[in-house]
């Protein structure tokens, strides 16, 4: 969580870009996402420089012999503003723009009309001077733009604001992504999904990159993520090369389309889609309009995710609660599919407060598997009721904590068979679902253990009124007496 000195910091450094002329907030974020991605650019150089002359290995860097004056290290120490901001326009900026020459990555595609518009040396200067105090520890960036897009007005309006990490995370250690794995998120966003998954794929299967033929499919094959808004596509691109993936498939692409062909290519579907949407029929693929006939969103990425995920494949994908009990034929529809067709592992239930500032409607985690011939005997249900932090709008951390709890329960379900409908998790049968109408909502099923309550007789309470009403009584005469003593 981005708090106290950092938040302040970067107060300071969007009041800098106000005050300077650059007034428009998306404008604000782009320019300081830019700066930022060059800083860390040097950053993981100089990290990597570091680990190959401790391993006494050669290292090709990024950075050409020629180029070196474009590290944040050197060009932030030149004392003449004017020389800092022409290396800027005509060095630092056009280098990170053509990092793949090849004009075929994710990265030179959406970078390419990148703009550089920050309008005087002295406005860079002190942009400059602000970025280099971050202390951007771990994956603090992650927070940082959430920060950031929370200055936003339109941020919750448009979608655009950031699933937060710990829900990814979970969501990730959930699924378990694997070296063979074909990951997508078709409402990428910042790709925050992509890159939880490959910083777990990192720190647990580290073997993989010693295999020329998994570490080409990790850097080319691995990921894919899609979206319409081109500035969450650059800053996508921008975040997985920083995190490490050379090429991933990002593109512009509007999913729920006829744009959009893919049929049965990827083996994981992670995913938090727009689920305030109300599309026309016309702008639908119909394929997806077959199997549930509706234009809200939330539905249709659920049939998109069926349609374009591989016998076998999993997904853990967000939905808002509507999702679980709507009475529409379109609702129920797509829950009989995930349930009839497929394999319905999971509905976590998670509190109204997760997504605060932007929004406060309630949502689950769909956990699920593409098969194509059924499979659903039974679903695990989890009551999500704290997350880590405050269902406020200012989601401060604290102790209660139900993640770490999800995530052993869920990896060792055969020890959830014994549970009864009055704790947190349990088992519901496919046949008592399919009796409610598909209902997926956890209130449905969830027993309320009731503890009676043993009351004393009524004449004893009689007495204790009594005797209450003699005191005080009693009280008062005394506090009136005082009172009569200090008149006199």
């Amino acid at each position: 969580m981005i708090t106290g000195e950092l938040k302040n910091k970067v107060d300071k450094i969007w009041e800098i870009f106000w005050t300077g002329g650059i007034t428009n907030p998306l404008e604000v974020i782009e320019q300081f996402n830019y700066l930022l991605f060059i800083k860390q650019l040097d950053e993981v150089e100089t990290r990597k420089e570091r680990d190959a002359n401790i391993l006494g290995i050669p290292y090709e860097g990024i950075f050409p012999a020629d180029c070196q004056q474009y590290r944040w290290s050197k060009f932030k120490n030149l004392g003449d503003a004017n020389e800092i901001y022409d290396l800027m326009m005509n060095g630092v900026f056009p280098f990170i723009k053509n990092l793949h020459p090849d004009g075929e990555s994710a990265y030179s595609k959406y970078m390419g009309d990148a703009i550089f518009k920050i309008p005087t040396p002295a406005l860079l200067t002190k942009v400059i001077d602000g970025i280099d105090g971050l202390n951007l520890e771990g994956d603090c960036k992650g927070d940082l733009y959430e920060y950031l897009l929370s200055k936003l007005e339109s941020a919750g309006k448009n979608g655009q604001f950031r699933t937060p990490r710990h829900i990814i995370q979970m969501m990730v250690e959930l699924v378990k992504p694997v070296p063979s794995d074909i990951i997508c998120d078709p409402a990428m966003g910042s790709a925050g999904f992509l890159m939880e998954a490959q910083q777990y794929l990192r720190k647990n299967h580290q073997d993989l990159f010693l295999n020329a033929e998994q570490r080409e499919h990790f850097n080319h094959e691995m990921f894919y993520g899609f979206d319409m808004d081109r500035t969450m596509l650059r800053i996508g691109a921008m975040n997985m090369l920083l995190h490490g993936v050379d090429d991933p498939n990002i593109e512009y692409k509007d999913s729920l389309s006829e744009m959009n062909t893919d049929k049965e290519k990827y083996s994981l579907i992670l995913a938090n889609p727009p689920f305030k949407g109300s599309l026309d029929y016309d702008g639908v693929s119909a394929d997806l309009l077959k199997v549930a006939k509706t234009k809200k969103t939330e539905l249709l990425f659920l049939v998109l995710f069926l349609r374009i995920m591989k016998i076998g494949g999993r997904a853990a994908v967000i939905v808002p609660d509507g999702v679980l009990f709507g009475s529409s034929r379109a609702h129920k529809a797509i829950r009989k599919e995930l349930i009839e067709n497929h394999k319905l592992n999971a509905v976590i239930s998670m509190p109204s407060g997760v997504f605060k500032p932007y929004a406060g409607v309630s949502t689950a985690i769909l956990l699920f598997t593409k098969t194509g011939a059924g499979g659903t005997d039974k679903v695990w249900f989890y009551d999500m009721k704290a997350d880590g932090r405050t269902l406020d709008d200012k989601r401060q951390e604290i102790e209660e904590n139900d993640i770490p709890d999800i995530i052993e329960r869920y990896q060792n379900l055969e020890k959830e068979e014994e549970r009864k409908r009055t704790e947190q998790s349990f088992f519901v049968p496919k046949e008592e679902i399919v009796e409610n109408d598909y209902d997926l909502s956890i209130n449905k099923y969830k027993e309320i253990e009731y503890i009676p309550v043993e009351y004393p007789p009524t004449e004893e309470i009689l007495k204790d009124i009594e005797e209450l009403e003699v005191e005080i009584h009693k009280n008062l005469v005394e506090l009136r007496k005082m009172l009569e003593e200090n008149d006199d």
